[in-house]
């Protein structure tokens, strides 16, 4: 479904759920009066210049592994970018797609257990964006900003949704493993000296559930929420 202004693809990704939409359903805007990221945090778009949209999955996996399907989109709006727009994106645990330290796309999941239950991705990706307002241009980047060209909306929806589907359907077949690998190489958090809820220390693995492992110098600790902030080294161990 494609639309113009909406309050949320999430919101409208849900009601077309309630209806009887099928897995697989995906909902595209060209602005969001009312879009939201993680921890209630709004989601603030230009409009035309960026790509919004809320994938509808029925999962066929055990509610504990639904949060999985954050780190298969991660992985896939990674590779997208890096397909279309020739960009190295990295990864932020646990929900974030970087280019060189700069947020580049946001990924939302949440979830309902209705009958069928029903899980909504959302993504947010700032393709055409030239400036961005001065509390963000520190900490974000586009397409555009990062390769000095155009890319195309639509190539690039594509190109996320083969992947997606991809790394999704190798989730449900042959379990975390290879999703988890992609992940790691893709990573811009292990190796970095953290601090996510109070833990602080090197980020060193992500655990088969998706967990971020962080080693203070003493013990090893696994985050499976939270709010990551890079700290210089020597800072994480004080």
């Amino acid at each position: 479904m494609r639309l113009g202004v909406v309050d949320s693809t999430q919101t409208v990704a849900f009601a077309l759920a309630e209806q009887g939409a099928v897995d697989g359903s995906v909902v595209v805007a060209e602005s969001q009066r009312a879009g939201r990221g993680r921890q209630g945090r709004p989601w603030c778009d230009e409009p035309g210049a960026s790509l919004l949209c809320s994938l509808l999955i029925r999962p066929h996996l055990v509610p504990p592994q639904w949060p999985l399907l954050s780190l298969v989109a991660g992985v896939a709006v990674a590779r997208a970018v890096e397909r279309e727009a020739g960009i190295a994106a990295r990864l932020k645990w646990p929900n974030d797609v970087v280019v060189d330290g700069r947020k580049l796309a946001g990924i939302l999941l949440e979830s309902r257990f209705t009958t069928p239950p029903v899980v909504v991705i959302g993504i947010g990706i700032n393709v055409g964006q030239e400036r961005f307002p001065i509390e963000l241009e520190s900490r974000a980047t586009s397409v555009r900003l990062a390769t000095g060209r155009r890319v195309d909306r639509e190539a690039l929806l594509q190109a996320v949704l083969e992947e997606f589907h991809a790394w999704r359907d190798r989730l449900e077949r042959e379990g975390f493993a290879a999703v988890r690998e992609a992940w790691k190489a893709l990573s811009a958090t292990l190796g970095a000296h953290v601090r996510v809820e109070g833990v602080a220390g090197r980020a060193v693995d992500l655990d088969a559930d998706g967990a971020l492992v962080i080693d203070d110098g003493r013990q090893r600790h696994r985050l499976v929420a939270g709010e990551l902030t890079q700290e210089a080294p020597g800072a994480a161990r004080r």
